[in-house]
């Protein structure tokens, strides 16, 4: 191995995802996956080429950088822009037949004062409740007018919506009213001569609301083997098994044997309360081994579990090794992921945190070697 720390796709888990989750949708329900932020931590490319390969009927970005970095690969499937497309790359979407979100009037409007021959295609964004990203309601008629009047009948690619508190199968009232908001764009557009492709629903819409499957579902999260929500995983238990696409494993790069009363790491903020050995792995939070876990992470060597001492610096940690045997330099121990009868999951790490497994993955360092496996 030629690096000291690497990240392991597998492949075999990726496919036992993706199956699983088709599983959910009718046949003629398409299938986004999104594969935005550099594909939740796992990388855009590999990664995208693989869920195409699975079947894949559209990939979602964040921005037209990924969009451009999917097409420049050789990737031909229809690809969403479902972040912000800044109005002076809108004629670079279209001239690479990429689709954008437009959520604003700004945005609309710049889109309309385009040739038509640079106008790329466009999914309107309705918000319905998550308030964050869409058109109001009150705005949704004119906005349908706006676009007939430039654009035309069934000129409208895209229309969809964001489900906010899809990841509670106990208290589905709020889903259901985004879902009859999202009912009624759906006929008013159709009286504006439109027939969209419409999808309202991420992984756990899909997977928990049935109705929300419309003409397409964005996976998301679910593909990566990783779970939206606790609550999610104890309803679906019996149904469905997602296996973690992602492994993090890295090397031991020094040991040394320490007395009782040794100050460990900057300020000394832990001291040694043994005798004991103490393991160096050279990554840090530039990796994105977040600082927060100093005193309280674990890694994995030889199938047991070592605690991180001390702070977590920018690139090393120190762990303590003093009861695991034969722990060698060079040798690889385990981050994120399986290592014998142990393991450490991204929503552990994000207990730990106080955060999301989403914050877990998409913060590892984009520079880290990525080896598909099985």
């Amino acid at each position: 191995m030629e690096v000291r720390t690497w990240l392991e796709l597998d492949k075999s888990a990726l496919t036992s995802n993706f199956q699983a989750l088709r599983g959910f949708l009718d046949a003629r329900c398409l299938l986004l996956g999104v594969v935005k932020s550099n594909a939740y931590g796992h990388g855009l490319i590999d990664f995208s080429q693989q869920l195409v390969e699975l079947g894949a009927n559209w990939l979602g970005v964040d921005s037209i950088t990924e969009g451009l970095a999917l097409r420049r690969a050789g990737i031909t499937v229809p690809i969403l822009i479902l972040g912000y497309t800044m109005p002076n790359l809108l004629s670079l979407a279209r001239q690479n037949n990429c689709s954008v979100t437009i959520s604003s009037w700004e945005n609309l409007r710049a889109w309309a004062a385009l040739p038509e021959n640079e106008r790329p295609q466009v999914h309107l964004k309705l918000d319905t409740g998550m308030t964050r990203q869409g058109f109001m309601e009150h705005d949704w008629p004119e906005v349908f007018a706006f676009w007939q009047k430039q654009a035309g009948d069934n000129s409208l690619e895209g229309l969809y919506t964001h489900l906010s508190s899809a990841k509670n199968p106990a208290f589905p009232q709020y889903t259901q009213k985004q879902l009859a908001n999202f009912e009624q764009a759906s006929q008013l557009v159709k009286n504006y001569g439109q027939k969209p492709l419409r999808h309202a629903a991420a992984t756990a819409g899909a997977l928990l609301f049935p109705e929300t499957h419309f003409d397409m579902v964005r996976y998301g999260i679910g593909l990566y083997g990783l779970w939206p929500a606790l609550a999610v995983k104890e309803f679906l238990t019996e149904r469905l098994t997602l296996k973690p696409v992602l492994s993090w494993r890295s090397l031991i790069s020094e040991i040394k044997s320490v007395p009782k009363g040794t100050a460990i790491g900057y300020d000394g903020v832990e001291k040694m309360w043994r005798d004991g050995r103490l393991a160096i792995v050279p990554i840090g939070y530039w990796h994105g081994f977040d600082r927060g876990l100093s005193s309280i992470g674990h890694i994995l060597i030889n199938g047991q579990r070592a605690r991180v001492v001390g702070r977590v610096s920018m690139d090393m940690i120190i762990v303590d090794v003093t009861d695991i045997q034969d722990v060698q330099v060079g040798q690889t121990i385990t981050l994120l992921g399986q290592d014998e009868e142990q393991e450490i999951t991204a929503d552990e790490i994000a207990g730990l945190l106080d955060t999301s497994c989403y914050e877990i993955i998409t913060r590892l360092n984009p520079l880290m070697k990525k080896l598909i496996i099985n």
